[in-house]
């Protein structure tokens, strides 16, 4: 039998077994309704107090449930006991498969993590060498209080800089930028509630770029998580999500006469992958996102790499009111990840783009996702310090954790939905420490 069609006939077979053991084991009272197609009236965009009862069943119909979802069996590690966010979700970021989560569909609001969808949305428009010169309404309209960068009027900065801002320092002025160059806030604005739609992020509803608090603003740790899966097939997102520290251009002075442009440094303030006085660098980690804002509370999400396996983590506003809590909690959710994976059955999955089933057999410049086509050959800058951390076991080796993706080549729509593994390959280099 051609090899094609014995994978076919394994994935089908895979598919049959699963449905079929969820028929004999998913208890009748635990449906829910199938994913809501698009034509059904979108859900309020207020944030509930409480999760609400039923929540979206996009994933499985476990997720559409309120509290803890786990498969508690035995060899199953037991959860950690002191989680205290809001809603969690923690995923096999290959396979799609959902080890445990929390209120997964809780629609809440998500801050700066929302940045992992602006980036998703508009990376791919401009190349990074790209110059901008910065103008007057470039920077309006930014919410009081907003996290900056530090973009100044009349200079100008590469795309590459813009996004290095955009990462590390979650700078709103970078997005309000990066927004203007693509038409404008509402027109991005556009985009990216498309673009969640296209993902099937059901959950989110944009109303700023940059995350600030806004009235209706909301998304979910599942959403969120989706857009970090889909960010990390971009090259140039792997790139700046795990970048720890890079100079970024100041302000322009006269010196004898010649005009000379400052820098200075801007260190990633996702804590997991630079370290704090009461947080260690998680070992393996590599990005993605992080987000605090009123009402939001702390969010974040993280990707890691352990023996081949790599996870993502997204934590949304933990009640502890502790220093660096979001990320000690993501960190104990992580290491019981790691733990069960293998071991416990999901939960649901990650579902796939819309249009994944119509991608090209065989990805391009666009299908890899890198900015302003095939950048295939670019290098981080020098300027740049990639994330190093220490393997399991090893004394001071570094490793630096390149997330490459692309999708799987499809042998057809159908085969997709079984054979969902959207693998990242090279999933390890090895880099100097910083």
């Amino acid at each position: 039998m051609p090899a094609p069609q014995q994978t076919i006939r394994r994935s089908l077979l895979v598919l049959s077994a699963a449905l079929s053991s969820l028929a004999l084991t998913a208890p009748v009272a635990l449906a829910a309704p199938s994913p809501t197609p698009a034509s059904t009236p979108t859900p309020s965009t207020s944030p509930t107090a409480t999760p609400p009862a039923n929540m979206s069943s996009v994933g499985g119909t476990r997720l559409a449930l309120a509290g803890t979802q786990v498969n508690q069996a035995a060899g199953v590690p037991v959860l950690p006991k002191d989680l205290t966010a809001r809603s969690w979700i923690v995923t096999d970021a290959e396979s799609g498969d959902v080890l445990a989560a929390h209120n997964a569909h809780w629609r809440l609001p998500p801050a700066s993590t929302l940045k992992m969808l602006f980036a998703d949305t508009v990376l791919p428009k401009f190349p990074k060498t790209t110059e901008h010169k910065v103008v007057a309404s470039d920077l309006a309209g930014m919410g009081t209080g907003s996290s900056l960068v530090g973009i100044k009027e009349g200079e100008s900065y590469t795309v590459h800089d813009l996004w290095l801002g955009v990462f590390l320092r979650s700078g709103n002025d970078a997005v309000h930028v990066l927004s203007h160059m693509n038409g404008g806030v509402d027109r991005t604005v556009a985009d990216m509630n498309a673009h969640a739609q296209d993902l099937q992020a059901l959950d989110t509803h944009v109303v700023t770029p940059d995350g600030y608090d806004e009235a209706g603003q909301v998304s979910s740790a599942y959403d969120l998580t989706l857009f970090a899966r889909s960010g990390l097939q971009k090259k140039d997102f792997r790139e700046y999500c795990s970048t720890v520290s890079a100079k970024f251009p100041g302000g322009t002075t006269k010196k004898k006469g010649k005009s000379v442009r400052g820098t200075f440094e801007i260190q990633n303030t996702n804590r997991l992958l630079s370290g704090d006085s009461d947080v260690s660098v998680y070992p393996g980690i590599a990005g993605v996102k992080n987000g605090n804002t009123t009402n939001a509370g702390a969010t974040f999400t993280g990707v890691a790499e352990r023996n081949g396996k790599v996870l993502l983590v997204t934590v949304m506003n933990p009640e502890k009111d502790e220093h660096n809590e979001v990320y000690k909690e993501a960190a104990k959710i992580l290491d019981w990840g790691f733990q069960a994976s293998g071991k416990v059955r999901p939960v649901g999955e990650l579902v796939a783009p819309r249009n994944a089933a119509q991608s090209s057999a065989q990805p391009g410049a666009t299908a890899s996702g890198e900015a302003g086509g095939d950048t295939a050959g670019t290098k981080p800058a020098a300027s740049s310090t990639p994330v190093a951390a220490e393997e399991d076991g090893s004394s001071g080796v570094g490793i630096a954790l390149a997330i490459v993706g692309g999708l799987l080549v499809l042998l057809a729509g159908a085969v997709f939905l079984v054979n969902r593994r959207w693998p990242l390959p090279d999933l390890v280099r090895r880099r100097p420490r910083p």
